[in-house]
């Protein structure tokens, strides 16, 4: 049995060695790699190696997806042997390395979003059971707590990413949610503590950075260490106070209303954009940008109504996938490809389906992209008929979205989880149509 050590040893030759990764970085499904030279990298041998369930080289990374769970073990194991984690940005355009960037914060948040996510659903359904009633206070606890200091963990990170000290990130950050801060008055309004949320400790942990890196070079090394900490906390501070918590509570709030307006007035259409598109991003990797308008609308209604929407990609790639082992009954290699793949795909991780089926197939991409959107308007029509579905947690998708499912504005979780089916279902049966109907050319 092959395990995560025997995976990352296997890979680093085949990436061109040591000297030639710039820097490392995980998502849920990949490691991201920064190369000197992508020329040096064997692709046909990695693409080749037992684990890897795909590669996708980007302008700025090349990306090895290795499926969840198992990316964090190799990830761990693969620094360990290069003994060095550094950051470049060859190659990047500054909007897409911003983006990166950015999610880089969040991703490390998602398996307690997930955790704390499932047990608030767990909760909410033994308080409206009326079961357990001794239990669900302290279930409550446990699921809120994280959510509650949220904003320190996405200061220490954003630290961590951009060059600073994590500990003052989150030194700074937890400014925010300072119950103190009550009492403090900024354009002649009174804070509120989290006002600004995740928004607001990633800005004032960004500007805490660039304050520190300030300070380093204008301090005398030996006043540094007394000087640059409480530099950096008193002047990102006061600025978190009286600037950055006012105006990142307008844009979270700006955030919440155009979502809830969106769903509301333009729900069907909203939904097919959104579940049309997102296949592409996932792609490209941008799909991770997205994490912080996600944590935002978690943080201020206690759920986002737009991960739902963008699930529905998943399932137009299933139906697609489908269509093709159908279709193709003569070729062996790419039907067992998909009887790997498929279980990953109704769970939510569809990069398996994408590199091995869709993408190298091509039309399937887009009928995969129209099944999409299909699933995306079905659960948009149910939104603007003032049944919004949510969810609790970001990160999983597919039929392992539904323990963290949650009915918006009253609605009920079996309600909720019934339009979600319905989605699915929809999204199924249009990529599978198109694909089995457009999506192959005669020559195959």
């Amino acid at each position: 049995m092959t395990t995560s050590y025997d995976t990352a040893t296997a890979l680093l030759p085949l990436v061109g060695g040591p000297a030639n990764v710039a820097s490392v970085a995980h998502c849920m499904t990949r490691l991201r790699l920064r190369l000197a030279d992508p020329s040096l990298v064997d692709g046909e041998a990695l693409r080749a190696l037992p684990g890897v369930l795909g590669v996708v080289e980007d302008d700025d990374t090349y990306q090895i997806v290795l499926g969840p769970g198992a990316v964090a073990r190799v990830t761990a194991d693969f620094e360990a042997l290069l003994r060095k984690e550094t950051r470049k940005a060859e190659n990047a355009t500054p909007l897409k390395l911003a983006l990166r960037r950015v999610a880089n914060v969040f991703v490390p948040l998602i398996p307690a979003l997930i955790g704390c996510g499932i047990l608030a659903g767990l909760n909410g359904l033994l308080t409206n059971a009326g079961w357990l009633p001794g239990l669900t206070p302290a279930l409550a606890a446990v699921a809120s707590a994280f959510m509650s200091l949220i904003a320190v963990f996405v200061g220490y990170n954003t630290a961590k990413e951009f060059g600073g000290t994590p500990v003052l990130g989150g030194a700074i950050a937890a400014v925010v949610v300072y119950p103190g801060v009550a009492k403090v008055t900024a354009f002649g309004v009174a804070l509120a503590p989290g006002q600004g949320g995740v928004l607001g400790a990633l800005a004032a942990a960004l500007l805490g950075t660039y304050v520190e890196k300030w300070c380093r070079g204008h301090v005398p090394a030996t006043l540094d260490v007394l000087l640059t900490p409480a530099l950096t906390v008193l002047v990102s501070g006061l600025a978190t106070l009286y600037v950055l918590m006012y105006a990142a509570g307008t844009v979270s709030s700006a955030i919440g209303t155009a979502a809830n307006w969106l769903l509301s007035t333009t729900g069907a259409f909203a939904g097919a954009v959104l579940g049309g598109l997102f296949l592409p991003l996932v792609m490209l990797g941008l799909h991770q940008a997205l994490i912080p308008i996600h944590a935002t609308l978690i943080e201020q209604q206690g759920s986002t109504t737009l991960l739902p929407l963008l699930a529905m990609a998943g399932a137009g790639q299933v139906g697609a996938a489908a269509a093709v082992y159908v279709r193709l009954r003569h070729d062996t290699a790419m039907r067992t490809t998909i009887k790997s793949a498929l279980p990953a795909g109704l769970l939510g991780v569809g990069e398996p389906l994408i590199y091995g089926v869709s993408l190298p197939l091509g039309r399937p991409f887009v009928t995969a992209c129209a099944g999409g959107a299909a699933g995306g308007a079905f659960v948009g029509l149910f939104a603007m008929l003032g049944e919004r579905v949510g969810a609790t947690a970001i990160g999983p998708s597919g039929w392992a979205l539904f323990p963290l499912l949650a009915g918006d504005g009253g609605l009920g979780l079996g309600t909720a989880a019934a339009i979600y089916a319905g989605g699915l279902l929809t999204g199924y049966a249009v990529g599978f149509g198109a694909t089995y109907a457009f999506g192959l050319p005669k020559e195959r």
